[in-house]
């Protein structure tokens, strides 16, 4: 991921946003994490579309989490498809 300072994106506006098109690009403030820019596609993989249910494992509904940790054992097992 490429990193610019707010100060570059102020002065390189059209590079910084050049390069989130292709990857998500991390903004930095005094040498820490800020922001991160993304496309509105991959915005929206990571939220969820409208009417898409998101949850963390450990937010999930319990039939959602059980489904998912099966898949996960199912892999670790190497019984998975994936």
């Amino acid at each position: 991921m490429k990193q610019f300072t707010f100060s570059e994106l102020n002065r390189q506006s059209g590079e910084v946003l050049d390069a989130a098109l292709i990857e998500p690009v991390v903004l930095t403030k005094r040498g820490k994490e800020r922001l991160v820019i993304l496309t509105a596609e991959k915005y929206h993989q990571l939220v969820g579309s409208p009417g898409i249910a998101a949850y963390t494992l450990e937010g999930a509904p319990d039939d959602i989490h059980n489904e998912l940790m099966e898949g996960i054992e199912a892999i670790i097992d190497g019984d998975g498809d994936a």
